[in-house]
């Protein structure tokens, strides 16, 4: 194990010396030159503190995603289109021994073709209004976002909800066309935000306001997703923990964006994704996240970029269908062809070293590890609508030549 560079401090230095980035990841950690190059331009942005940078560290388009980052302005680009972004864990009610797997795959099949039931009462019931992107409500969106069939492998620590014989559900989604409606609304209004906003401002002030919505909106949302699929397999579900790693969080020091890292505090139960054929974990935090801005992993992170896996992967048919099976006889389901390759699980770092970095800076405690069953993944673009099956989306893959920071 690796030497760890984290500290429970919090720069105060003049706006013009770059903010301490403290490393919460080990030597055997992946760690792209890029990402790290992008974290150097972070810590010089104006009004930011301190840096957490995690191991499942990645470049991003607008910074480093795997960070949180303590600044005393506000900073929308670094939180990105898909404010709210999270992980949510559910139990179902339906034991393992009644899973019959490819017919639950069959189900799950049907999941788009389920409508919600009163968007508009249940977006009431979260406080927002009515008619706030209604119709996107219980989508999944596209990318590395997914709704995932899971079993438990191994537990080594009691947990609430969680049993050897259970099936569970996780779901990575976020904002969907509202998030990117806000950013995109920011960035007309404010031609400088790179800069950032001032928190008082009526900019600041406005954006803060649409981001609280947006992260309610998000995990509302996977709330739907969650009982769609779990209607789909005829059972009910049951939150278990819901984690959002796109967001601000306010705290007597400043504004703590959360950028692919996921908010927790002391004591939260936090799902870990590995890829469709590798591993997730359930991990509870401990008191040492205060040091970390209250930010851990959320996933694995991204090892090689889109377009690149189009030339490591997927060449054969045979090669692109062994990539839709894993070693649990596990299935995922995903008509978009290009969308298989980007995601294949060799894209992704190694989940199990992630949670090993974490543990070892002291900020997570392992309670289980999951294994995936049936991922289903939709084939839809960054605006939202469908990709054509077998058609690369070419603004996604490629790496982003204009990284703003």
């Amino acid at each position: 194990m690796g030497t760890f560079f984290g500290d429970t401090s919090v720069s105060t230095q003049p706006a013009c010396t770059p903010a301490t980035i403290h490393h919460y990841f080990s030597a055997e950690s992946w760690i792209e030159g890029a990402a790290l190059d992008q974290l150097d331009r972070m810590a010089r942005l104006p009004g930011v503190r301190s840096i957490a940078a995690f191991p499942d560290l990645h470049p991003g388009k607008y910074g480093a995603t795997g960070v949180a980052l303590l600044s005393d302005r506000l900073h929308p680009l670094l939180v990105g289109n898909d404010i709210g972004c999270g992980m949510s864990l559910f139990e179902l009610d339906l034991p393992l021994r009644k899973l019959k797997l490819d017919r639950a795959a069959s189900r799950l099949r049907r999941f788009d073709a389920l409508a919600v039931d009163d968007a508009a009462g249940r977006l009431d019931g979260v406080g927002l209004p009515g008619d706030l992107f209604a119709d996107a409500l219980g989508t999944i969106g596209g990318g590395n976002h997914f709704c995932e069939l899971q079993a438990v492998e191994s537990l080594s620590s009691p947990v609430s909800g969680i049993g050897r014989q259970g099936l569970y559900l996780l779901v990575h989604s976020g904002s969907r066309g509202f998030g990117a409606a806000v950013l995109s609304d920011s960035l007309s209004a404010e031609p400088d935000l790179m800069s950032g906003l001032d928190a008082s401002s009526p900019a600041g002030l406005h954006w803060l306001g649409r981001h609280d919505q947006c992260v309610a909106w998000a995990s509302l949302n996977r709330i739907l997703i969650a009982e769609k699929a779990a209607s789909a397999l005829g059972a009910d579900c049951r939150l278990v923990t819901d984690v959002p790693h796109n967001l601000v969080r306010r705290s007597e020091k400043g504004y703590v964006h959360h950028k692919g890292a996921a908010a927790v505090d002391p004591g939260t139960i936090a799902p870990l994704a590995g890829s469709r054929a590798t591993l997730s974990y359930i991990v509870r935090a401990t008191e040492k996240v205060a040091g970390s801005l209250g930010g851990i992993s959320h996933g694995a992170g991204r090892k090689y970029d889109r377009a690149t896996m189009h030339g490591r992967v997927g060449r054969t048919r045979s090669e692109r269908d062994d990539l839709l099976r894993n070693a649990w006889g596990g299935i995922a389901i995903c008509d978009d062809r290009a969308l298989v390759i980007e995601e294949a699980p060799s894209a992704y770092k190694d989940a199990g070293r992630v949670v090993a970095d974490l543990v070892a800076a002291g900020l997570v405690e392992s309670l289980a590890a999951m294994r995936p069953l049936v991922t289903y993944k939709k084939a839809v673009d960054e605006e939202g609508r469908a990709r054509r099956p077998d058609k690369p989306d070419h603004r996604q893959t490629g790496r982003r030549k204009h990284d703003r920071y």
